[in-house]
């Protein structure tokens, strides 16, 4: 596996960055106009980006209450086992569980803190009983239901 290190950015990449993260769509062209750079040189500096893995995708955005999954929970899981293999077991898990919508892996008095995201409280128990409690090694959870979202992803306050 290729090492990750960190990249050199100029005012013109984090101002390409800053702009793209609120409007991945954006022309070349406007892009370009925002930055103060033409066109060719926006082009260039964007596949750097790209290629140096700094811009790793794009994608849609969605809103998950749209879809009906507006049931958030967080999750604390402790395992039994905290060797190599018992995490790579469940890593390998929670990775296939399409309601996980976010995992990691803390120096805590717990293991794991997940994301986790359903259409309700029934369904919530449905994926902590049947899915996240038989990962391998889970020796126990506690959850945390969240009322209100204040602030996601830095696009600000959702009210």
């Amino acid at each position: 596996m290729k090492e990750k290190r960190k990249a050199e950015l100029d005012r013109f990449d984090r101002a390409i960055l800053d702009i793209l993260s609120g409007d991945g769509r954006i022309s070349i062209t406007d892009l370009a106009r925002r930055i103060g750079l033409s066109k060719s040189p926006t082009q260039a500096r964007l596949k750097k980006l790209e290629v140096d893995g700094v811009i790793t995708g794009y994608r849609a955005q969605v809103d998950p209450i749209r879809l009906g999954r507006d049931h958030v929970a967080f999750v604390e899981v402790k395992l039994s086992d905290t060797r190599e293999a018992a995490l790579t077991a469940f890593n390998t898990g929670v990775a296939e569980i399409p309601e996980v919508e976010e995992c990691y892996m803390l120096a805590a008095h717990f293991d794991y803190l997940l994301k986790v995201r359903t259409q309700d409280m029934n369904d919530y128990r449905r994926v902590l009983g049947e899915k996240i409690s038989s990962l391998p090694n889970v020796a126990q959870s506690s959850t945390h239901v969240a009322m209100q979202v204040v602030k996601d992803d830095g696009h600000g306050v959702v009210i």
